[in-house]
């Protein structure tokens, strides 16, 4: 009996690190309004992908960028008024407040596309990304870069209902034994 149980116990932590989706760090296929890298101020609307090539191919980042070094980003001008305005992209160490340092900028005129595209290498550490369209009324938006960092808030959080169930598996298969063990 005692090899069924361990078993069962392997077989669900085995399953749930690979059903864990906190795991992924990468993001794709979600629609505007979920997506975690779409700013919107007062209707405009601005969608920032990063990646990292040399790293993984496939994969597109946001805001966590798991390793320092040359990263591709590409700004997406959903609202079609910003394609029309100069847009300040500035790269800052830090919380992005006006003390900051400058590590990267760009300054865009041409993108009637709704694109702009550019590379930062930047290391391990906190960075705010900070685009301004400069217009009337200005727009600005900002993005918190974490690149190489771990949030192990986040990751508790996320953690805390496979915590949960685990607790609740312990807990079952424990009264479960106790009382087979009073029917014999």
């Amino acid at each position: 009996m005692n090899k069924l149980i361990k078993k069962i116990w392997t077989l669900g932590v085995i399953l749930s690190t690979l059903l864990y989706a906190g795991i992924v760090t990468a993001h794709g296929n979600v629609t505007l309004e979920s997506d975690v890298c779409v700013r919107n101020m007062s209707g405009s609307m601005v969608h920032l992908s990063t990646y990292q090539p040399q790293y993984d191919p496939q994969a597109e980042y946001c805001t966590e960028i798991p390793q320092e070094g040359e990263t591709f980003w590409v700004l997406d001008l959903i609202d079609h008024a910003l394609r029309n305005m100069p847009i300040d992209i500035k790269v800052v160490r830090g919380s992005g407040d006006s003390s900051s340092d400058t590590v990267a900028s760009l300054y865009s005129t041409d993108h009637s596309d709704g694109v702009i595209k550019g590379a930062f290498n930047l290391d391990k550490g906190n960075y705010t990304l900070l685009v301004t369209g400069i217009g009337v009324p200005s727009l600005h938006y900002e993005y918190p870069l974490h690149i190489q960092t771990t949030n192990y808030k986040n990751m508790l959080v996320a953690a805390i209902p496979y915590i949960i169930a685990f607790m609740l598996i312990a807990f079952l298969t424990d009264k479960y034994l106790k009382r087979r063990q009073l029917q014999h």
